[in-house]
């Protein structure tokens, strides 16, 4: 526990002095010294200050170490928008305190919740009205329908939609239900993944589609079924292929680029320009050219990141999201129960499967879907979604550290 501390201390720390740095540097790249970076810099550093140490003293048993991972991935965040729009950085930040307000709000409910009961199947209705809504109703922004206006604010209602799907799963996972039960669910799971890719949301299908297979498999531990999952998940992408000509476009630029730099591909094609510009340390913050790569704020801003700050750098965070996902597993597997468990198993795999989509999209290991970077990425219904998924990861957490010091306060011994 003191080890954890001082890491998470350390770390903190390193946060706080690389927005501070960060955004002093920014306040010279005119020439003339701009105290708008200076007061977003001291804001920002305020803010995860602030939120770090109210969840350290109101919840005694927060995992830091993944608490101070979230705040540093939403600092290089804040310092990126910061470089590429000033505007968007500082509705961010809002953003990012608003998500943290949201984070204990979640900390407490399932501290205090055992599976939620009944409640899963109007979270059901939700989670696929909300998807059917963006479905009938939505913009179209970058090729898919997923923006809602709603008196002039602009939201993606299947950033909420995951976070109820998430709930459902570990509901239907954790005991043995009803056969009517797992049709119904079924069912509920595959009509969303449609609806989605219906919508042009492909990033948002696979992410739903590859956490269901995950969750399956760590909730029923059948292989053979699992296995076949896949097979199903994979005749479904190749009909698609044939079937929706924005699925076989995306394809065609994911296998030749190159041949599409000018239309469909520029935007793979810059990312990855961008990246090798960067080379391994980068050009440095203020001196690449983000303006030559679309969408920089959100699908691609992995791209710019590694330009300016380097591929060994954009290594770093990938890693970081790595750490992420194993003191997720450590959480799960100390749960005291398998609906919690499954929770945070379902939590942390939808963050670490958003962040694999949208990087292997970027550097071209996958074809390019559009989603944002966890944490990263501009976006107010992304940064609630993510923050909200850590709380459910804390709530459990904090479930299992009162569980721990009850169990040592009745043998007598003593919490360090």
């Amino acid at each position: 526990m003191v080890l954890q501390r001082r890491g998470a201390g350390a770390m903190l720390a390193l946060t706080i002095l690389f927005i501070l740095s960060a955004c002093a540097l920014l306040s010279f790249k005119e020439g003339a010294f701009d105290w708008t970076y200076a007061a977003f810099g001291l804001g920002a550093a305020l803010v995860i200050l602030l939120g770090y140490n109210l969840a350290a003293l109101i919840f005694r048993h927060v995992d830091r170490i993944t608490l101070v991972i979230c705040f540093f991935l939403a600092s290089v965040g804040l310092v990126m928008l910061a470089r590429l729009k000033m505007e968007s950085a500082f509705r961010q930040l809002i953003w990012l305190a608003a998500g943290i307000v949201v984070m204990y709000v979640t900390i407490v409910i399932v501290k205090r919740a055992s599976d939620f009961g009944r409640l899963n199947y109007l979270m059901m209705a939700g989670a696929f009205g909300l998807i059917a809504f963006a479905y009938l109703f939505a913009k179209t922004v970058g090729g898919a329908r997923n923006w809602v206006s709603i008196a002039g604010m602009s939201f993606q209602p299947s950033e909420i939609a995951k976070v109820l799907y998430i709930i459902v799963s570990a509901y239907f996972f954790a005991e043995r239900r009803a056969t009517s039960a797992i049709v119904a669910y079924a069912l509920f799971a595959g009509a969303c993944v449609m609806t989605l890719v219906l919508s042009n949301d492909l990033g948002a299908a696979l992410l739903f589609a590859g956490t269901f297979l995950i969750m399956f498999f760590a909730g029923t531990g059948r292989t053979l079924l699992t296995i076949a999952g896949l097979g199903v998940a994979g005749a479904g992408a190749v009909a698609s292929y044939y079937l929706f000509p924005h699925v076989r476009t995306r394809v065609e630029i994911w296998r030749d680029p190159w041949s599409y730099h000018r239309t469909q591909g520029y935007q793979i094609v810059q990312g990855l320009m961008a990246i090798a510009a960067g080379g391994a340390f980068g050009a440095g913050l203020g001196l690449g050219y983000p303006s030559a790569v679309p969408v920089n704020t959100s699908d691609f801003i992995f791209a710019v990141i590694c330009e300016e700050f380097g591929v060994i750098f954009g290594i770093i965070l990938i890693l970081l999201y790595l750490v992420f996902i194993v003191r997720g597993m450590i959480i799960a597997m100390d749960a005291g129960s398998r609906f919690d468990a499954l929770l945070v198993f379902g939590a942390t795999c939808m963050l670490s499967l958003q962040s694999f989509i949208i990087i292997a999209g970027v550097i071209k290991l996958i074809p390019l879907t559009g989603i944002t970077l966890p944490f990263i990425s501009a976006g107010g219904s992304s940064m609630l979604a993510c923050l909200t998924l850590v709380g459910i990861i804390e709530g459990v957490n904090v479930k299992n550290g009162e569980r721990d010091e009850k169990e040592i306060n009745k043998a007598g011994g003593a919490v360090i």
